[in-house]
């Protein structure tokens, strides 16, 4: 059974940084596309940020030059490090997968940006 846990969110104020990780298990990760969505209060949920199992990511343009995904395969585990943080990245973030057709979802990590 594939599962992901987030871990990683909290509570920051405007301008501060934060490194979330989705740690993976029932899956050999570092064969698939990896992601990270995010849902405001009263929003749908939006993507936020892709990478490749090649490594070759790409991010929405509301959060390009200021978060960054990344991945270390050997230990299951996919980054967004959030730098220069906005009241509106306020939301709870999750990762997903494509396992064979089969879409996973973490339960998500909370990330609060409020001073």
């Amino acid at each position: 059974q594939v599962q992901l846990v987030e871990s990683g969110g909290g509570l920051v104020q405007p301008g501060g940084s934060l490194r979330l990780s989705c740690v993976g298990s029932g899956i050999i990760f570092g064969y698939y596309d990896m992601n990270w969505y995010r849902q405001a209060p009263g929003k749908q949920r939006e993507l936020v940020a892709t990478i490749s199992s090649g490594g070759s990511t790409n991010s929405t343009d509301s959060v390009k030059g200021r978060f960054t995904i990344s991945r270390d395969n050997a230990k299951n585990t996919v980054y967004l490090q959030m730098n220069s943080l906005r009241p509106e990245d306020t939301a709870v973030y999750y990762c997903n997968v494509n396992y064979n057709g089969r879409i996973f979802w973490g339960k998500g990590t909370l990330v609060t940006v409020s001073s």
